[in-house]
């Protein structure tokens, strides 16, 4: 048997995969999972705080390093972003953390990096106090106060371009978020940006959803509770609970039985705003993972589901969430955008579609999409949300209702989408969507990051055929 791998050094080859090569932070981390062993939650736990508070953490080590790195020592850089995140926010007693980080870079195959990642861990104890200084936050209580948040969106025009770039750097580090997406929250929420930033780098809550088909909610709970597991539950959705603190839900009682999903409460919303009745023909055009198929399933049984996704990989995902909760649906791995290619020429009654989108409203989930998204990505989201509702329209029946549903918070992408689409289309009226979250919108309902996640909601009902 070989020697173990540091997960300092898993952590930070995830990480690469991640920053260089524009990889999923789940799939990256999925595929480790046997190198990691016992020790994957540890190796998430390093991974997914890193992603976290990349920009600040890349700021301290900014200040720590002499001189950057070559491109080709992204993962000796990366390395030193888990050793600091293990001293700034992990338990690992502090000798601990320096001597496995700086061993790891033996099995990076960099053993002259050792001393360079000793010399900065240890610099980093010695004055942590001044070095965090620089880069502190700015808001450190849920909400930015008038004053720093006019710091940020009162640039003067005449500042010289290198003060613009360093102001705006230090944006980025102050909020952990990166500037082009910071301007977009301002820009869409001037009011609610900072509160969306914190939400963004706070962890994400547990929240579960319960299979009505194999259990009742209030039989699922007094299970949990009587294994010593606070639960908590909430009016709307019937089926949601939340587990704090949260904790491994391959652990949790019922899990491997089928009786709860891991989804967000904002989540739960959309198969009840669908509203699909037994018997209906119903499509799911982006489907994966499952969550939202397998909840129409469970909420309406007797549905004609066809749940569609272009990735095969992503397809079998949705088969086995399928398989696990004893759901049954048609599944296909097809493009939602070339009906010709799989449509058999019967028109749906319901047809969910949650498009590809920014993912700016699940970050504290996923907080990969920092560091993977760019701003040049929106112009091509939105061409592809356009392209699959003018491509699935005609399969609507008329009376027919289409769930538009996103998990992003940028109004291109949201309200202005369907604004568009009511332009274009005389047929297509909206019907109104209310939530006991969230807020109403000039079109649809958006549920912010905090109480829930950063989901967008829009109804479109067919009217008559064109």
């Amino acid at each position: 048997m070989g020697a173990r791998i540091p997960p300092q050094s898993l952590a930070a080859r995830i990480l690469a995969a991640v920053v260089v090569h524009g990889r999923y932070l789940d799939s990256a981390l999925h595929e480790s999972r046997e190198q990691a062993g016992a020790l994957a939650p540890l190796v998430q736990e390093m991974t997914y705080g890193v992603a976290r508070h990349y920009f600040s953490l890349t700021a301290i080590a900014g200040q720590l390093l002499r001189q950057p790195l070559k491109a080709r020592d992204e993962d000796i850089r990366l390395l030193l972003l888990v050793g600091l995140y293990q001293l700034r926010d992990m338990r690992t007693p502090p000798a601990r953390a320096v001597n496995e980080t700086v061993e790891a870079a033996e099995t990076l195959g960099k053993p002259w990096a050792k001393g360079l990642i000793n010399a900065c861990l240890r610099h980093y104890q010695r004055d942590r106090e001044r070095l965090e200084a620089a880069v502190a936050p700015t808001h450190t209580t849920g909400r930015m106060s008038e004053a720093n948040r006019d710091s940020f969106t009162a640039r003067s025009p005449r500042l010289h371009p290198e003060v613009e770039t360093a102001s705006k750097q230090h944006d980025e580090t102050r909020t952990d978020h990166p500037r082009w997406l910071l301007e977009q929250l301002q820009a869409a929420w001037p009011d609610d940006w900072p509160a969306i930033v914190d939400a963004n780098n706070a962890r994400p809550p547990l929240w579960l959803r319960v299979n009505l088909q194999r259990t009742s909610r209030d039989d699922l709970v007094t299970r949990l509770r009587g294994e010593g597991i606070e639960v908590q539950t909430v009016d709307a959705p019937d089926s949601a609970i939340l587990i704090d603190p949260p904790r491994p839900v391959e652990a949790l009682p019922g899990f491997a039985e089928g009786l709860l999903s891991v989804q967000d409460i904002g989540a739960q919303f959309a198969a009840g705003l669908l509203g699909a009745l037994p018997g209906e023909r119903v499509l799911d055009a982006c489907a994966a993972p499952g969550g939202k198929t397998a909840h129409l399933l469970e909420r309406t049984p007797g549905l004609e589901l066809l749940a569609l996704d272009v990735a095969p990989e992503r397809v079998e995902r949705i088969r086995s969430n399928l398989e696990r909760l004893g759901l049954s649906a048609v599944v296909r791995c097809a493009d939602a955008t070339d009906p010709d290619r799989w449509w058999d020429g019967r028109p749906f009654d319901r047809l969910l579609l949650d498009v590809p989108c920014s993912a700016s409203g699940v970050i504290r989930r996923h907080p990969d999409v920092k560091l993977r998204r760019q701003a040049a990505d929106l112009p091509r989201l939105r061409a592809t949300q356009a392209a699959l509702l003018e491509s699935l329209w005609p399969l609507l029946k008329p009376g027919g209702k289409l769930l538009y549903v996103t998990c992003s918070v940028l109004p291109d992408e949201n309200e202005r989408q369907i604004s568009h689409f009511l332009e274009t289309h005389p047929e297509a009226r909206e019907w109104p969507v209310r939530l006991p979250v969230g807020r109403a919108r000039s079109h649809g309902w958006q549920l912010l990051p905090g109480e829930t996640d950063g989901f967008y909601y829009a109804g479109l009902v067919k009217s008559s055929q064109p």
